[in-house]
């Protein structure tokens, strides 16, 4: 049975120490997430968040829509934009069919951080 439309929501505001701890536990040490003149020298607005990082908070959003993370079968996220220290990404998943929910970002601008992004998920159990 589906259940009527709603919408699950998380606000994150990126700090370079977050970027930093996830660069740490994921091993992940690019300089383009950890050095902003670095970043700077290949073009980039300044340092990054990863986008692993970003697609794990997308997880934990749809997994919490889903009913809990248990029930999540398939995520797959296509990444429109870079995340900059002191962004505040709304991350969101919308029921759009049984067992599917569209997952979003967007910065504070209201620019595309994630989009054409889904979540499949179990429906019994």
């Amino acid at each position: 049975m589906v259940r009527d439309s709603f919408v699950t929501e998380r606000k994150v505001t990126f700090t370079r120490e977050q970027i930093a701890a996830y660069a740490e536990a994921s091993g992940d040490m690019n300089p383009i997430h950890l050095d902003d003149e670095f970043a700077r020298s290949v073009g980039l607005p300044s340092l990054i968040a990863h986008g692993m990082l970003q697609m794990g908070i997308a997880a934990t959003v749809a997994g919490e829509a889903a009913g809990g993370p248990h029930r999540l079968r398939r995520l797959a996220v296509r990444f429109a934009g870079m995340v900059v220290p002191g962004d505040t990404v709304t991350f969101s998943a919308e029921q759009v069919g049984e067992g599917k929910l569209e997952v979003k970002a967007f910065n504070q601008h209201g620019e595309a951080v994630l989009t054409k992004s889904v979540a499949e998920y179990g429906t019994h159990g």
